[in-house]
């Protein structure tokens, strides 16, 4: 058997300059943020479970309404929130006339089928030069991916593209899965702020002590071995803590452990799975958890945490939803406090632009990501 290569280490070869410091408080950034990355790339809007038959969920992306609902055939169909007839909006957060099979705008009963088609224009009365064919709703692009509903913008949307690939979660059950809790939190920060703390593990061993204490290489402010300082290659050390099996308050499973998971996949602990700009995706051996990511102003961001597990493994006699979701919750508040703190220190004046260093390579491959993008829709 060929022995394979050694791991090459990602560390960078510089410490480059990070973004501006007005990227992280200036609306002039955030407008065009909106505009570029968010109404351009792949959002989740949620997990399957959120649009039930006969209902109509209202999302908003990039500062744009968008309503998302299942037809009589259980496919989901997501159109722009606006009648064709004056632009009224078809859906409120407490308001949507749907009856399963028909979208009734509330202001002049113009309505649609669920495939957006215009169906009546209520008690207007349209002349020869009205054709309904051209007045249906707008669409919005929408893709079902393990269970969770994305949605773009774009009018030729992008491929896509997981930083680990679409099959990365292949041997996970996905979607016989079930949201068991779900916890939202607004942060004080831009929501590059907290994709940059999400990219490096430097604040590790200051900011999350717990779970510092039960991932290894956390402790040495990496996120890997190859990261580590030295790296000749090598054998990798334990993922977890002796003992560990997941990320719970005391290291064990919650449940019965997935079938269908590789050797690879159980010893790995955790397998992280980013889709930009909007959500990652944590998947352990027992149970998976979604984090969704969502910018409300330039700052202040809001994070949804959803824990999803099998039916049988909530049902089962001495099952502990507070051992699996209190162990997550410490470790976002821990990285919430860092993030709120960071924001706060960006508006000094003579704070222009931070200095990255070698491990966080993540961040710098972020920083191109954005810029990338902000330059393409010049």
């Amino acid at each position: 058997m060929n022995a394979q290569p050694p791991i090459a280490s990602p560390l960078l070869d510089h410490c480059p300059e990070g973004l501006p410091a007005e990227a992280y408080f200036d609306p002039g950034w955030f407008r065009r943020e909106q505009s570029a990355i968010w109404r351009k790339n792949w959002v989740l809007a949620g997990h399957h479970s959120a649009f039930p038959a006969g209902e109509v969920a209202l999302r908003k992306i990039g500062g744009v309404e968008v309503i998302v609902l299942r037809g009589p055939d259980g496919a989901l169909k997501a159109f722009h929130n606006t009648c064709r007839h004056r632009g009224a909006a078809l859906c409120t957060e407490t308001r949507a006339d749907f009856n399963g099979k028909l979208i009734r705008c509330p202001y002049h009963a113009w309505a649609y089928d669920t495939g957006g088609r215009l169906v009546s224009t209520g008690f207007g009365t349209p002349t020869k030069d009205f054709d309904k064919r051209d007045h249906g709703l707008f669409p919005v692009a929408l893709k079902e991916w393990n269970g969770l509903v994305y949605l773009c913008l774009a009018d030729d949307p992008p491929a896509f593209a997981p930083d680990m690939g679409v099959d990365a979660l292949d041997n996970w059950p996905m979607e016989r899965l079930v949201v068991g809790h779900r916890a939202e939190k607004d942060l004080a920060c831009n929501w590059k702020v907290f994709w940059e703390n999400y990219n490096e593990c430097l604040h590790c061993p200051g900011i999350h002590p717990e779970l510092s204490d039960l991932v290894p290489v956390y402790r040495e402010g990496v996120m890997s071995e190859p990261e580590r300082r030295g790296w000749q290659g090598g054998e990798a050390g334990p993922a977890l803590k002796t003992g560990a099996r997941s990320w719970t308050l005391d290291g064990a499973p919650c449940g019965a452990e997935f079938e269908g998971l590789s050797a690879e996949e159980r010893a790995a602990g955790h397998t992280f799975v980013t889709i930009y700009p909007s959500s990652f995706v944590v998947a352990h051996v027992d149970y998976v958890r979604v984090v969704t990511v969502t910018p409300l102003a330039p700052e202040q961001t809001r994070l949804t945490a959803e824990w999803l597990f099998l039916p049988e493994t909530m049902g089962a006699p001495g099952f502990d939803l507070e051992n699996v979701t209190g162990f997550a919750t410490l470790v976002i508040a821990q990285d919430g406090a860092a993030c709120e703190l960071n924001q706060r220190g960006l508006h000094s004046p003579k704070f222009t632009a931070g200095r990255l260093m070698p491990q966080e390579f993540d961040i710098h491959r972020f920083h191109a990501w954005v810029l990338e993008a902000l330059q393409a829709q010049h």
